[in-house]
């Protein structure tokens, strides 16, 4: 099996529809992906019958905001499969209406410093989602020629976390999700399969270690580009990295996943659909595993 278990569309910050999505997936030989938008599970009726008629299997998904507070550092928890996918929609509505308001604030922040782009030029590229992420203010820029990248100068200059024009409403973003072990708690309750995303991102090594030992998580994400394709770093670094993770895993038993975190012309790095993907065991991990009981207390 070739699966690729981590993809966004339109409705979250990816350039692909559905529909789109699915047909690369398919030309790119996946048997299986999952639309892992972050914080929606609005994809999943029309993505599962659009699969079924293309031949591409689809597992429910979606990706979760959270904040590790212990160290001060967000965290992406992947939920996969989830049999009462209606337990996350109160969070997906909060986080969502938070993400509305900031996504807002950026854009209008960035306005000031470039008054000649409309809010419209913005908002054009959120019309799926109707929240605005960074990406989307900077193709706004390049469209209108004050930037010819998506994530080089100009997009250090305004969101920086520590020294960009909208550092403040970065780090406000930070700290406004919610407790990573609440995600967890509440996946778990949903009766879906929590997994760690991408840990080399927002150095969540130590947060792995830590819901692992505690049994309050089930997976790690570690074969993903932030890993093998991260600049500056030397090949031994990142084979330590992975080492890291998958002993991780090893000693407490996690499922093990990969994908691509497809983002089409919003990915950091050139990467298609499938160039990482989860083996054909931990995809049976993940579709077998089930609750025996559902925990209503969270």
């Amino acid at each position: 099996m070739n699966a690729d278990l981590h993809c966004h569309t339109t409705l979250s910050d990816g350039s692909l529809g559905i529909q789109e999505l699915l047909e690369q997936a398919k030309r790119n030989k996946l048997d299986c992906i999952a639309i892992t938008d972050h914080d929606t599970l609005s994809s999943l009726s029309r993505a599962t019958i659009l699969g079924k008629r293309l031949g591409v299997e689809v597992i429910p998904a979606v990706e979760l905001s959270a904040y590790d507070s212990s160290r001060g550092n967000k965290a992406h928890i992947l939920c996969y499969n989830p049999q009462n996918p209606d337990r996350l929609e109160g969070l997906c509505l909060r986080t969502s209406d938070e993400r509305k308001k900031r996504g807002k604030a950026l854009a209008n922040k960035v306005i000031e410093r470039y008054p000649t782009i409309a809010f419209d030029n913005i908002l054009k590229y959120a019309t799926g989602s109707k929240i605005i992420y960074k990406s989307h203010i900077m193709h706004a820029l390049m469209d209108y020629g004050y930037a010819t990248e998506l994530y080089g100068d100009t997009y250090r200059e305004l969101f920086d976390y520590k020294h960009g024009l909208c550092a403040e409403i970065v780090c406000n973003e930070i700290e406004q999700c919610p407790e990573v072990k609440f995600v967890t708690r509440l996946v778990r309750s949903a009766g879906g399969v929590a997994v760690l995303a991408h840990p080399n991102v927002y150095d969540n090594f130590d947060l792995l270690e830590e819901l692992a030992e505690s049994g309050m998580i089930d997976g790690v994400e570690a074969y993903h580009s932030s890993v093998f394709m991260r600049e500056g770093v030397s090949e031994d670094d990142k084979q330590a990295m992975l080492a890291r993770m998958l002993a991780v895993a090893r000693k407490h038993d996690l499922i093990v996943t990969g994908g691509s975190d497809f983002h089409g012309f919003y990915n950091h790095y050139p990467i298609p659909p499938g160039a990482y993907t989860t083996d054909a065991a931990n995809v049976a991990r993940i579709k077998g595993k089930k609750r025996a009981k559902i925990n209503a207390n969270v």
